[in-house]
């Protein structure tokens, strides 16, 4: 196995963690909203909701993850003195894995909630907190993409405006949809 095939098993494996990490908080939000629905239809869907929450997180994000880490670690020792002791925006990229990381043990904690019929937030709060996996993958491929050539601080100021952007969105979505109620 070559470098390029570690590479080309990490970048599947990342787009399969994402795509969890996109789903997973879009059934939070489903899972909250049923407690508006009457009581036989929301047992019903909230039962559901915690089924393939479970599925979802065990057994598609778990392994997406530990192989998509795997495979970064591989690449990163094949490449040690090249790929990591020398370039600074691997240090950021791994740092905001890092925070992928967390994002993805918080999801499992709400997992946790959710079974437990413990809604500590509202579907609004959980499609803010489902945009963050999109600032994470914004800032992460614009890292490998653009390596060195990207100014730090008008890289963070980018980013931070991005995430501004994202979250004025929902919050227009939001407003469009109660006026059309």
């Amino acid at each position: 196995m070559t470098y390029e095939h570690v590479k080309a098993i990490h970048i599947i494996f990342v787009t399969s963690w994402f795509a969890g990490l996109f789903y997973l908080p879009r059934l939070f939000v489903y899972h909250v909203e049923a407690n508006e629905k009457p009581s036989v239809e929301r047992d019903i869907l909230q039962k559901e909701y915690k089924r393939m929450q479970k599925i979802l997180f065990n057994a598609i994000m778990v392994p997406a993850m530990w192989l998509t880490l795997i495979s970064g670690i591989t690449m990163i020792y094949w490449a040690w003195w090249d790929a990591f002791a020398a370039h600074s925006w691997l240090h950021l990229k791994l740092t905001f894995v890092v925070g992928l990381l967390v994002y993805h043990f918080y999801c499992r904690q709400l997992i946790f909630e959710l079974r437990r019929d413990k809604f500590r937030f509202t579907g609004f709060q959980l499609r803010m907190y489902n945009e963050i996996a999109t600032i994470f993958l914004f800032a992460i491929v614009f890292l490998v993409v653009l390596k060195n050539t990207v100014d730090w601080i008008w890289g963070i100021v980018g980013l931070l405006i991005f995430a501004v952007m994202i979250m004025s969105a929902v919050k227009i979505v939001k407003n469009i949809r109660e006026k059309n109620k």
